[in-house]
């Protein structure tokens, strides 16, 4: 599966994305500030309504959007806001977290809302696949996880945590004589991560299409310590619908003693592709935004959509797209103008 690798920045006022073609650098604190409040008083912030999640506004989404209009491409980029003006994950980077955390915590602190976060730096990460990399070892990840979690310190946070590690586990792929490492790993990194006092942690079990019995991921999961988190997060930079999604998770809550569960909807609008399903993963055409993020589910154990992976962030090099995790304009404007929310 693939994932974003690391942070970059679009254009001089970017805070937090990822964006082909520029050098890595973390934003300020006063520069989350001062865009921010140029948004605000523009009226350009228009959170999805019923999310109490943070817009980050210095996103590619929101860079690329202005950028349009400068150029007089005013419909594209008022169909690029249905992406800007929702809030969507954030992926620190690994070689340096705290500085993108700490500002997008401080951001959402000043607006009362959540900042959501995804945690993805496992080690043996995506079996060497578009997003391969990861700690270098054990003692690495765990000193990167307490950076993580003393950046968010007593801020409201969401942590998604480790996409894929445990259903790499399952199918195979993560090679056995790394999975008990990985499945204590991972439940030392919930039990330091929820030491935050405002602190949510998901951790990630994969989605219907991969997994296709759930029962599979019980004990992986319970090893991996998710009776210490606040859930588990499905559907991660995949495809599947929200009542197919939603079935499985009720599945695999009843198996887990009720735990609830987050859905990544970021871009489900239209489902996953037919045909071929190894490469329906990868940048399919014709795919649409989900439901937009929210905590009022309609369901009781599912206790948010998320947008986890970054509308307009590639898979890979894949159907004429740019390395993992790079912004694609063109894809993104798919998204929003096939998405009917």
């Amino acid at each position: 599966m693939s994932r974003p690798t690391r942070t970059r920045t679009f254009a001089a006022l970017a805070v937090l994305g990822l964006v082909a073609g520029c050098s890595s650098e973390s934003a300020s604190e006063s520069d989350v500030d001062s865009t921010a409040a140029a948004r605000e008083r523009s009226g350009q912030v228009s959170p999805a309504a019923g999310s109490p999640f943070w817009v980050d506004p210095g996103s590619p989404a929101a860079q690329q959007a202005e950028l349009w209009e400068r150029q007089g491409r005013g419909r594209d980029a008022r169909l690029l806001k249905r992406i800007a003006d929702r809030p969507a994950a954030l992926w620190p980077p690994a070689d340096n977290p705290e500085p993108s955390i700490r500002a997008a915590t401080a951001a959402a602190a000043r607006e009362g809302r959540t900042a959501v976060f995804v945690a993805y730096d496992i080690p043996h990460r995506d079996c060497g696949q578009h997003s391969a990399g990861g700690a270098y070892d054990a003692d690495a990840y765990r000193r990167w996880i307490g950076r993580f979690a003393q950046a968010i310190g007593d801020s409201r946070a969401l942590v998604v945590l480790e996409p894929d590690a445990v259903a790499h586990v399952v199918d195979g792929c993560t090679p056995a004589e790394y999975h008990a490492e990985r499945e204590q790993l991972l439940s030392e990194a919930i039990v330091r991560l929820k030491e935050q006092p405002r602190t949510e942690v998901y951790l990630d079990a994969g989605n219907p299409a991969w997994i296709q019995e759930p029962w599979k991921l019980v004990e992986p999961l319970r090893r991996a310590g998710v009776a210490n988190a606040d859930g588990f997060a499905l559907n991660v930079a995949n495809f599947q619908p929200d009542e197919t999604t939603k079935a499985y998770g009720r599945r695999l809550s009843r198996e887990l003693g009720g735990k609830h569960f987050v859905v990544d909807t970021s871009r489900n609008g239209n489902g996953p592709l037919g045909g071929d399903r190894a490469q329906a993963w990868c940048n399919p055409p014709g795919r649409a935004l989900g439901t937009p993020p929210t905590t009022d589910t309609g369901d009781p154990l599912v206790d948010a959509y998320l947008w986890i992976k970054r509308p307009g962030e590639s898979d890979g090099q894949c159907r004429g797209g740019p390395a993992a995790g790079q912004w694609w304009a063109d894809y993104a404007l798919g998204l929003a103008r096939n998405s009917k929310a």
